[in-house]
């Protein structure tokens, strides 16, 4: 398995940004895929979940209304669509699948400074 995210960068508060994370070595519509973030000090959180054909999705209450999970069977990729990023979104964000283990890509990093 493996996972490789990619579209982190550098930010102003209001901006956007749009996280991929391409997967390999499993069959990517038979699982859920989430996006976690992990910020300076602080405990990996979940923030987004999109069920095998992205009918259902989940997010943290941090996140919801400004963040949106997608994906693309076809090209198996998860996306995460990240508007009005403020300072407290500062993290570096995985990609994860759950198979038999979990799975996790290396991660992007995402700063909003002004």
């Amino acid at each position: 398995v493996q996972l490789v995210e990619s579209g982190g960068g550098l930010v102003q508060p209001g901006e956007s940004l749009k996280l991929s994370c391409v997967a390999s070595g499993f069959t990517f519509s038979s699982y859920f895929m989430r996006w976690y973030r992990q910020a300076p000090g602080k405990e990996r959180e979940l923030v987004a979940a999109i069920s095998q054909r992205g009918g259902t999705t989940n997010y943290a209450d941090s996140v919801k209304g400004r963040f949106t999970i997608s994906r693309d069977n076809a090209k198996n990729t998860v996306y995460l669509q990240m508007n009005s990023l403020k300072p407290e979104d500062t993290a570096v964000y995985y990609c994860h699948v759950r198979t038999r283990l979990d799975y996790w890509g290396q991660g992007t990093q995402v700063t909003v400074s002004s």
